[in-house]
């Protein structure tokens, strides 16, 4: 906790080097938030020397232990290839334990693979259903994936206002993805009355985060 502190300049001035010291003497204990806390460090090169091969000795330190975070960065990194060769069913395994647990992200990590058939049969329901425990939770990109879902009429029955719901809670969440999608229902009328104020707010948000599309949707908002 004192590191988290330190990281996030709670109280303190933020200091990357303090947090990470505090982070390996919690690590040293075995204790799994504080090795998966480090190993985000070691990624990301910040207080220390970036060392890939030290974060995946940590994450999987704290991932058999059972700790859901560590087991989904871990999946992540093997179906993205980082550090260590791309295996998508060493990912599965990994989202499938987070996901077991309720973890929201591993619930919905998982739900992707099913989505996309990547390392498994696709499995549009049970994506589904992965996508909507995450939802459940707060997750934007669930909520984001079940809008498109309404949209498409993927799964389910096609629905503007589902498709807009979920979009809204994804985008209020500051999710570029679907800050677009609802700046375009808005400007195209589509559920919903024609709105181009609307559609500008949402585009304007996506932009000011540097989302491309944000920005040229933004420029073509009469």
């Amino acid at each position: 906790n004192i590191g988290r502190m330190y990281e996030y300049g709670r109280g303190v001035q933020r200091d990357m080097a303090e947090a990470g010291k505090w982070y390996r003497l919690g690590a040293a204990q075995g204790y799994p938030r504080a090795q998966t806390n480090l190993a985000a460090l070691y990624s990301n090169g910040e207080g220390v020397a970036r060392d890939v091969d030290e974060a995946l000795k940590l994450l999987r330190l704290a991932a058999t232990q059972g700790y859901p975070r560590a087991q989904t960065i871990l999946g992540v990194m093997y179906e993205d290839g980082e550090g260590v060769p791309q295996d998508y069913a060493e990912a599965l395994k990994w989202y499938r334990l987070a996901a077991d647990k309720g973890f929201a992200r591993g619930q919905a990590n998982l739900g992707a693979m099913y989505n996309n058939g990547y390392g498994v049969k696709q499995d549009i329901a049970r994506a589904l259903a992965l996508f909507q425990q995450a939802a459940a939770q707060g997750h934007a990109g669930a909520q984001f994936a079940l809008g498109l879902k309404y949209a498409n009429g993927q799964g389910v029955p096609q629905s503007h206002e589902q498709s807009r719901k979920w979009y809204q809670l994804a985008a209020t969440q500051g999710y570029a993805a679907a800050q677009i999608n609802l700046g375009f229902i808005y400007a195209n009328g589509i559920g919903v009355p024609k709105n181009l104020t609307s559609a500008y707010k949402w585009y304007r948000l996506a932009a000011e985060q540097g989302d491309e599309t944000g920005q040229i949707n933004l420029g073509e908002v009469p």
